[in-house]
């Protein structure tokens, strides 16, 4: 697939099939993710593969929590304190991408990874979606333990990953505001 078609195709995905995806199609995504940029060739990031819904339905449920703990806003507590709302739309897998400690451009590294693999996923005809609701919660002690990761690793990008149900609708883009200097 042309990098331009997979550019503009792409889109988030929050409706899945049951289908489970093959252990061999996640490695491949992984395999997308690790040739990113990365600042000074740092490539901090590690993945932590999610399979078990038991896990998704139980970090869906903590992580509303979480979220509902502070103040948001109104369109997100309509969804946060739907109990039917899953986090994960009940995708079949989670890609956590996570940095193995703190950094300076941990953060950028990281979304460059999620990106190709969104991007990877959408050539072979699967759906993902980064899934914010889920980034604060895993990123505190009760988050890290429920996934098992280690206390210094810090994670970004959780991406949920399956076939998607029917093709999202494009959406329109709005146009970019360019300044131009020189």
């Amino acid at each position: 697939m042309n990098v331009n078609v997979a550019i503009t195709g792409r889109r988030a995905v929050r409706e899945y099939a049951a289908q489970a995806v093959e252990e061999k199609s996640l490695r491949a995504l992984i395999d997308a993710a690790v040739h990113a940029p990365s600042a000074a060739n740092e490539q901090p990031w590690t993945f932590t593969v999610v399979r078990d819904q038991g896990v998704l339905d139980r970090i869906s449920r903590k992580a509303k929590s979480h979220m509902l703990a502070t103040p948001q806003p109104e369109h997100f507590r309509a969804h946060l304190i739907d109990p039917d709302f899953h986090i994960f739309y009940h995708a079949p897998a989670l890609i956590l991408i996570s940095a193995s400690a703190q950094g300076p451009w941990i953060v950028e590294d990281c979304a460059l990874a999620a990106e190709n693999l969104m991007l990877a996923a959408y050539a072979v005809g699967l759906g993902s979606c980064w899934i914010g609701f889920a980034q604060s919660f895993l990123n505190t002690p009760d988050g890290k333990n429920e996934l098992d990761l280690p206390a210094a690793w810090v994670p970004v990008a959780p991406i949920i990953v399956g076939y998607p149900k029917a093709a999202p609708y494009p959406v329109s883009r709005n146009e970019p505001e360019i300044r131009w200097v020189g």
